[in-house]
């Protein structure tokens, strides 16, 4: 086992482990999404004259479609199908109209789900300095040889890499690192409970620490949560069995520094 995996595991089992990941990744509910209030104008008017059609296209114009639905991101992504699938609309109505206006603006109006808060808290924690090396924007990491952390979009990261240093997978990264004169890539990733999708999350970052590179790259996975969580689960066994190295981000720092 990596030393550094090592360390995380002794910590989240012996330590205040989740009160210092919330420095990381402060988790909590937002406010109520502010519906535009012309768009909410329609909806009304589409609910009121019982207009089917009118209130799913008024509807799909907004974040957050009020009901769960399989067919609704069809609808959304094809809005010609709307006018050839009256059976459809007809249903979707059926259920608007049971729920009513004001559920309706209020299933509308809810807060994003604290799991789809976490993709951006890592890069925000980043640019508070929180590993102690500066970042910088993709041109002057690229004019420059000092230890830096890259500024920069997952996926314009992944481009640079790819055209850098070999970054053979087609999948954005979070951690891009020059550490005197060393390169350092990787995915993080919270993985909040066990089952399949936090498992393909897992596997997604292992799949970066195992992509090829040039050999001045050092490929790490950056994994907090439930990972750590000693147990016959598949991703900590997974974990205790790997060489790779893997680590929490309240790490990431120390790691940084040994460089």
């Amino acid at each position: 086992m990596n030393p550094w995996t090592q360390r995380s595991i002794e910590f989240a089992n012996q330590k205040n482990y989740l009160d210092e990941l919330f420095k990381v990744y402060p988790l909590c509910p937002e406010f109520l999404r502010e519906l535009d209030v012309s768009l909410w104008k329609d909806v009304e008017k589409s609910f009121n004259e019982k207009a089917g059609a009118k209130l799913i296209k008024s509807l799909l114009k907004l974040p957050l479609f009020p009901v769960k639905d399989s067919y609704v991101a069809y609808l959304r992504r094809d809005p010609t199908s709307i006018a050839r699938n009256p059976q459809t609309i007809n249903r979707l109505c059926g259920r608007l109209y049971e729920i009513g206006l004001n559920e309706i603006q209020k299933r509308c109006e809810a807060p994003k789900e604290t799991n789809r808060q976490i993709g951006p808290m890592f890069r925000q924690w980043l640019k508070k300095g929180s590993c102690g090396f500066p970042l910088l924007a993709i041109k002057d990491f690229d004019s420059t040889k000092g230890s830096a952390i890259l500024d920069a979009t997952d996926e314009v990261a992944k481009d640079w890499c790819h055209s850098k240093l070999g970054f053979a997978r087609k999948k954005g990264l979070d951690f891009v690192a020059r550490i005197n004169g060393k390169y350092v890539i990787g995915e993080a990733k919270f993985l909040t409970d066990f089952g399949g999708h936090q498992n393909a999350q897992f596997e997604d970052a292992m799949s970066t620490v195992r992509a090829k590179t040039n050999k001045n790259v050092l490929k790490i996975a950056i994994l907090d949560g439930i990972c750590y969580i000693q147990s016959k689960n598949k991703i900590y066994s997974a974990i205790e069995k790997s060489d790779d190295c893997i680590m929490s981000a309240l790490f990431l720092r120390d790691f940084l520094n040994t460089l």
